[in-house]
This record gives structure tokens, sequence and C-alpha cells, in this order.
């Protein structure tokens, strides 16, 4: 295995998560990668399906062998090894998509949401079932008021708060299709803006109920919001402007007013053209696909965490001379302005081996230092 000094790198990672990556105490480039569940098939060689249900005893189980194998190669135990039983856990709420019609299918392979409407009448409406809807009542399931009471009273457990959504280009070409946003945005812009605004509106029903739901008001509510929108790359930097830019700022002004709050955005895909435009939302954290480098990011970025650059297909290859070529290049350019928590630029799939983490942080004690 390649040469780390496992204690010490973990030491000097601490640090360098200090001030959202900046802190000028900071002795190497942070590493953001920890892995995920999806993982530990290919790593013990086991069968499951990464994406589907796996029961929660064999969850468990999987996670601590996974677990000791990682101490001995990354050394820490990066994945969680108690996973609450299902008496302990809220019942779920209706998700977003749902809120618009649309209906979330799993292939066997992954979930998707599947659309509800095609043509500008059908999302028209839509748009006015929505209106009408009375969102507490539609997203919160029938047993849920019996369900917090009891959890919390055995449990001493509150409902979480909503701080993370997928969309909202992604849920919008889900429920109305990819082509057809786009015509609509050129074609009936009225609409179309009526389609944005009502994503807005229930992007921040859904804030204040589940705030509610936990036991917070207007005046004590958590800060922080995040956004993983993929699909956005497919608008033009006018397109993105019209429809999804408002969304962002009411969303972040409601949730992040102050500066340091989180506002975060993921979008693991060619997101050159938008840089510009999200410069402006003053974002703490991103994490944008492997066609940006550290440099073209930073030009527009001076104050935002880049969680990147790293190519998640580099990462999976497990080919560790491509991964340190890739994580020295990311290493130089943040050595002048500092604020990269060093990640893949998209997500972790299963066949990404615990070594290839090793190769990273390998190449980051030896080029990364600041």
């Amino acid at each position: 295995m390649l040469d780390v000094d496992l204690e010490q790198f973990w030491k000097d990672d601490e640090i360098s998560h200090e001030d959202n990556c900046f802190s000028p105490r900071a002795p190497q480039v942070a590493l953001g990668i920890r892995m995920s569940e999806e993982c530990v098939f290919a790593e013990l060689g086991e069968e499951g399906n990464p994406w589907g249900y796996t029961p929660r005893e064999r969850r468990m189980e999987l996670n601590k062998r996974y677990n000791d194998k990682a101490e001995k190669i990354v050394g820490k135990r990066l994945l969680p090894e108690y996973i609450p039983p299902e008496e302990e856990c809220f019942p779920p709420i209706r998700e977003i998509g749902e809120v618009f019609g649309g209906e979330y299918i799993f292939n066997g392979q992954a979930t998707w949401l599947k659309g509800s409407c095609s043509t500008p009448e059908e999302l028209e409406a839509v748009l006015d079932r929505v209106d009408r809807m009375n969102l507490r009542d539609f997203i919160l399931p029938a047993n849920w008021e019996t369900e917090k009471m009891r959890i919390y009273e055995y449990y001493g457990k509150k409902p979480s708060t909503w701080r993370w959504v997928r969309g909202p280009v992604t849920l919008a070409m889900s429920i109305y299709g990819v082509e057809n946003l786009i015509y609509l945005i050129y074609d009936n812009p009225q609409l179309a803006k009526r389609f944005s605004d009502t994503i807005a509106d229930v992007i921040i029903g859904y804030i204040k109920t589940m705030d509610a739901e936990a036991g917070y008001t207007e005046d004590n509510k958590p800060s922080g919001f995040g956004f993983a929108d993929d699909f956005c790359c497919l608008l033009t930097p006018e397109m993105y402007r019209f429809f999804a830019y408002p969304i962002l700022k009411r969303v972040f002004d409601y949730c992040s007013p102050n500066e340091g709050d989180e506002r975060y955005q993921h979008s693991d895909s060619a997101m050159g053209h938008l840089l510009p435009i999200l410069s402006e939302l003053n974002l703490t954290g991103c994490n944008f696909g492997p066609t940006l480098t550290v440099e073209e990011i930073r030009k527009h970025m001076p104050k935002t965490r880049i969680d990147g650059q790293l190519a998640p297909f580099t990462f999976m290859s497990n080919d560790e001379e491509a991964i340190i070529r890739e994580v020295r290049r990311d290493c130089e350019m943040a050595k002048e302005f500092r604020g990269l928590n060093l990640s893949t630029a998209g997500s972790i799939n299963n066949g990404s081996l615990l070594t290839s983490m090793r190769a990273v942080m390998h190449a980051i004690q030896k080029y990364g230092r600041y």
C-alpha cells in the first residue's frame, strides 16, 4: 500500500476543516472523502444492490466489517455501525415530486421520479391543484401525530428539519420533461414563471412545516439549506436566471440570511456556464462536475468551499497513479487561496475501494501541504 502517516494525517485533517477549510492554520488540503454505504459490496466481495434495500441487521454487519478494513487501510472507521430500528424512526413524509403529481419508482437499480404532465394545459392543472392543496395535510402521513408523540415519549427524539432538496430544475424537468421545460421557458414565459414561483412556495412550505414539527419557531429556526440539481446544466444562463435563480435566492434569503449560514449547491455536471450566476448567491459550499477545475471555480467563487474536483470515475477505476495525478493537480491549484475540501466531483459509487481513498491521502500528504 502507498505510504501514509495515518496518525499525523488525521491530526492535520481536523485542523484543515476549520473556517470552512480556509483556516490559515491548516497544514494541508482538507479531505472530504468518507466513502459511502454503497461501497461495502465491492470492497467486501459481497452480493447486494448498492441502491436497493438491505435489511438492517445485514447492513450493520456489513458496515462493521467494512470499518474493520477501513481502520487498517485509512486509519478511521467511516460508516455508521448502528442503524435505528423501524420503531424508532418517524414515518416517511411524502416527497416534493408527489406534491406535483409525480411518482417515485424503483427500477431495480435506482429510484426515479416519473412525471405527471407534458403539455401546458396539464401543467396548469397541476399548478392549480398545488395552489389549492393543504401542504401539511398532504405531506404528513395519517399516523404522524401519534407516532411523533410515541417516539418523543420513548426515545426523546423530535422530527428532523427539512434542509435539502433535489431541484429546482431537476424537479421541474422530472415532472414536466426536459425539452418541455426548455420550450416552456421560451414559448410561455408566464406559465414558466408560475411554475418557478410555485416550486419556491412548496420548498418554503416544506421548510416551515418541518421546522414547526421539530419544535422551532420563526425566531429560533436553524439556518442553512442545500440543493442537489444535476439537470440545471441543461439550461442556458439566461434560462437559469429566469427560472431557477429566483428559487435559490428566495430559499437562501429565508434559510441563510446571515454571512456564514450554509448555502450549498451540488450539481455533478458541466456547470461552467452557470458559475457567474451562482456566484451571486454567495455559496458557502459547492460540488460540481469534473469538467471544472478548482481554478475555474475559484475565479468566480473566492469564498466558497470547493468539494471536489477528483473525477468519480477516476476514483472508481482504482488506478492509483491516475488518482494521484488528479489530486496533485487540485492541491496545486488550491495552495494560493485554500478552501479546498478534496472530494469526488460527484457521487462515490460502489467499486470505489479503500485503497483509492488511501491514494488520495497519500497525494494530499505529499503534494497538498500548505
